[in-house]
């Protein structure tokens, strides 16, 4: 019984997960890229069929497989990551948020900022082979 709870809660983070990835493709300033990445972390967990379909996806398999094999973020994506938080700043800012808001937001922009700067570009065209851990 337990076995089939946790899977049944894997399953809805999953799919949750999915569903405001997919949301955040049309609602402005809701990130869809977090939510992609937990859904795909969760999905093996509780639905290896989502998992798989995620992996398998033409536009999201490629990124989500980089970012499993390689922990590598595509140069394009970093690139309109960076120019989106920087526009969403500048929307805080115009918009006449408070100054510790503002303060608050650059420091959390800043760190993402960091963290995806020094993730590694996509290494090639190949995939990493886990069994002997090198580029096929």
């Amino acid at each position: 019984m337990t076995r089939l709870v946790s899977r049944l809660a894997w399953s809805s983070l999953a799919y949750g997960c999915v569903g405001l990835g997919t949301a955040g493709l049309v609602v402005p300033l809701l990130p869809t890229t977090p939510f992609l990445l937990v859904a795909a972390w969760a999905a093996p967990k509780g639905s290896p069929r989502l998992a798989r379909w995620l992996h398998e996806h033409p536009r999201l398999g490629p990124t989500l497989n980089a970012w499993r094999e390689q922990r590598a973020v595509p140069r394009s994506a970093k690139r309109l990551a960076l120019l989106l938080l920087a526009a969403s700043w500048l929307v805080l800012w115009l918009g006449g948020a408070p100054l510790p808001v503002l303060a608050l937001t650059a420091l959390l922009f800043c760190g993402v900022a960091t963290f995806l700067l020094t993730r590694p570009d996509v290494a090639g065209r190949g995939t990493l082979s886990r069994d002997r851990g090198r580029m096929l």
